[in-house]
């Protein structure tokens, strides 16, 4: 049972649930600096019908990606599937069992929020598209994921849906500072997405998975990762001659060093060098959750 239970929680692939969680509390804080009274009760709602979202997502792309995970030479703690399933672990129909599960509990959760805070139309907007492009990440037709285009949508979803729903929950109108906050987390979020999609470029061609990866290549791919780090930072210097707060530029800019080993390291590999995917990897998910927690951090305490 202990094994079961280890490998449920390897399934779930935890740190992302936990990077979404700060983003989600990102946007709250953007509420409590602007003078927010925080609902904790609604708070709570809120993050749950984003957790629940998120791991359906998970459980239905380790369903439906389960053939091309368990031949995929190159899985990481973070990418090529979680290994928690297959002969002698969990079995598939679990993560569709689980993805099911939390569609339905989302559902009850929905009918909650809504009674619970009778939100403007923004929010139902918000999460609508949220569900949509979640759901379809990897479920059958859409399957957003092998079209070149999951990585923005989820990235905006993450980037910029979650931060305006916890701060739309909080009574607030939405404001320059979610945008200024946003599209640097966006940038980030795709560069660690171009990342983790390195280690399975090749079994996601045969598998024939277009990825945004696949698609353009991934030497270009690379040069995109770099890109998107570069922007995000310059992102925050720039969102501070329309008025960003100072210290959220600060905190936002902290993890830069981390940033510049990241184009390092994917340089070095574009140059011929030997991979090191679980450094890679490890990184890429470190710097968006720094970059997040940072700015939640200085909103909360501001």
């Amino acid at each position: 049972m202990t094994e079961k239970i280890r490998l449920f929680i390897q399934l779930s692939r935890l740190p992302f649930v936990i990077g979404v969680a700060i983003v989600y509390t990102l946007g709250a804080g953007i509420a409590h600096y602007l003078g927010s009274n925080i609902d904790w009760g609604v708070y709570l709602i809120g993050q749950m019908w984003i957790t629940l979202l998120q791991l359906s997502t998970q459980y239905f792309n380790e369903y439906f990606n389960y053939l091309a995970d368990q031949v995929n030479p190159n899985r990481t703690f973070l990418t090529g599937g979680s290994g928690a399933l297959g002969p002698g672990k969990l079995s598939r129909s679990t993560a569709l069992i689980s993805g099911l599960t939390c569609l339905a509990f989302l559902a009850s959760l929905t009918v909650i929020l809504v009674n619970r805070v009778n939100p403007p139309l923004e929010v139902y907007l918000i999460m609508g598209i949220a569900f949509l492009g979640a759901f379809f990440y990897s479920v059958p037709p859409v399957r957003l994921e092998s079209s070149g285009y999951g990585e923005l949508t989820t990235s905006v979803i993450v980037g910029i849906l979650v931060p305006a729903l916890a701060f739309l929950l909080q009574g607030k109108e939405l404001n320059r500072l979610l945008a200024m906050t946003s599209f640097p987390l966006v940038a980030m979020h795709l560069a660690m997405f171009l990342a983790l999609e390195m280690p399975d470029y090749a079994t996601d061609q045969k598998f024939k998975k277009n990825t945004f990866t696949v698609r353009v290549g991934w030497q270009t791919a690379m040069t995109i990762h770099n890109v998107m780090i570069l922007t995000a930072f310059l992102l925050l210097v720039l969102a501070r001659s329309f008025g960003y707060p100072w210290f959220a530029m600060v905190a936002g800019l902290l993890p830069l060093p981390l940033g510049i080993f990241q184009i390092f390291q994917m340089r070095s590999i574009g140059n011929g060098a030997k991979p090191n995917w679980k450094a890679l990897t490890i990184g890429s998910v470190a710097l968006f959750v720094l970059m997040a927690y940072l700015l939640a951090l200085a909103f909360w305490t501001n």
